[in-house]
Order: C-alpha cells, then sequence, then structure tokens
C-alpha cells in the first residue's frame, strides 16, 4: 500500500490536504506521547504541559473529523471512485492516530495514581527501554512515509511486536513484585498504554507493507 500512501502526499494529488492533515495528526501524536511520557516518570512537573496535551488532543479529534468529512465529499463527486483506496485508507490510518492522542492523555494520567517517583530498579529501568522504543518508533513514522523506505517499515514493525511481547513480560514481573499498591497500579498501567501505542502505531506502519485489505494485519511471509 506504500504508493498509494505516498501518492496522497504529492502536492499534484486532490489527497493532498488530507495527506497533510493526516501528517499533522500523526506529528501531533508523537509530540503528545512524548510529553506524556515525560509526564509519566517525573520529568514534567509543569501543570502546562498537560494542559497542551489535552489542547493537541483537541486538534487530533478536530482534524480527525475534518479528514472524514473531505474524504466523503470527495467520494461523492463524479468520477472520483478511483480515488476509493486511498479514501479509505486514510479513513483507517486517521482513526489509529486518534488513538494514539488518548492513550497519550491516559499515560500522562498516571501521574494522579502515583506522584511519588518511581522506584530506580530493573522493573523501571525496562520500562524505560519499552518508552524509547515507542518514543523512537513514532519519531521514526512520518519519515517511512515520505521515505518510501519500506525496509524500514518492516524493521520498525518488527521492533514493535517485540515490545509488545516485552510489555506481557513486564507486567507479569510487576505483579509479582513487593511494590506497594499505586506503584504497582502505576507501573501496569503505564506498561499497557506504551503496548496500545505501539499497537496503534503497528497499524499504521501497516498500511506501508501490505495490502489495503490487510492493514492492520502482519502477514509472515510479507515480513
Amino acid at each position: 500500500m506504500l504508493s498509494e500512501l505516498l501518492s496522497i502526499f504529492r502536492a499534484d494529488n486532490p489527497l493532498h490536504a488530507m495527506g497533510a492533515s493526516f501528517k499533522e495528526m500523526l506529528q501531533l501524536a508523537c509530540d503528545m506521547t512524548l510529553s506524556a511520557g515525560g509526564i509519566c516518570f517525573g520529568e514534567k512537573t509543569l501543570a502546562e504541559d498537560r494542559t497542551r496535551i489535552y489542547q493537541d488532543d483537541v486538534r487530533v479529534n478536530k482534524l480527525e473529523r475534518e479528514i472524514r468529512k473531505k474524504v466523503v465529499a470527495h467520494l461523492s463527486i463524479q468520477g472520483n471512485t478511483s480515488d476509493v483506496p486511498y479514501s479509505l485508507l486514510l479513513m483507517s490510518l486517521v482513526k489509529d492516530v486518534e488513538r494514539l492522542g488518548d492513550y497519550a492523555k491516559n499515560l500522562a494520567g498516571v501521574i494522579d495514581i502515583h506522584s511519588a517517583p518511581l522506584p530506580e530498579d530493573a522493573i523501571v529501568q525496562e520500562l524505560q527501554e519499552i518508552r524509547r522504543g515507542v518514543e523512537n518508533s513514532l519519531q521514526m513514522a512520518a519519515e517511512v512515509f515520505t521515505s518510501s523506505n519500506r525496509e524500514r517499515a518492516i524493521e520498525l514493525i518488527h521492533q514493535g511486536r517485540d515490545v509488545a511481547h516485552r510489555c506481557e513480560a513486564l507486567v507479569g514481573r510487576i505483579s509479582q513484585s513487593g511494590y506497594d499498591a499505586s506503584t504497582t497500579t502505576a507501573l501496569v498501567l503505564a506498561a499497557r498504554y506504551y503496548k496500545r501505542i505501539g499497537g496503534h502505531l503497528l497499524n499504521v506502519l501497516s498500511s506501508v507493507v501490505m495490502p489495503l485489505h490487510k492493514v492492520d494485519y502482519y502477514d509472515e511471509e510479507v515480513l
């Protein structure tokens, strides 16, 4: 689906405005996730940082609605049936990016459950590594689309699937730890939110390597 996706971003494509809005959504979701991670791990304490996340989420939601409206309007014009695959692709992708924003908000909200500094131990170190993996993939996503780097997309998908397995294993380790209730809850939620953020990003990346009817799935022969 990469050629179809890239064609959306060409200036001469009638869907270019929608593609630009999608790229803005993805960048906002990336910024929100980075800020939310800083808040979750106690690196950011300003109320403005959290307020900005909520403001960006409102913008992401508006962009999703705008893209959907433009898609419907575009397809209602006679002669645009050839753009159906591109339009369907955008409709699928914007929902995943919208969910990225929601989970970023949830991640920032972990501080409400456990405001004290997180322990400096192997479990939190593992969670930090998971965080860095998710953040790096988010930051690479836009480049993957614009550079036609299918091999890089496949690499990120493999990394993302590994992160998901690490999240599941980490939750098991947390459940066997001696943390107090609030620390346990905060760490489990953070691991789950990073897994879901990574999962929705995987759905977006799958559009680079999979045909439209297999977007959100991962054909082992392709990977």
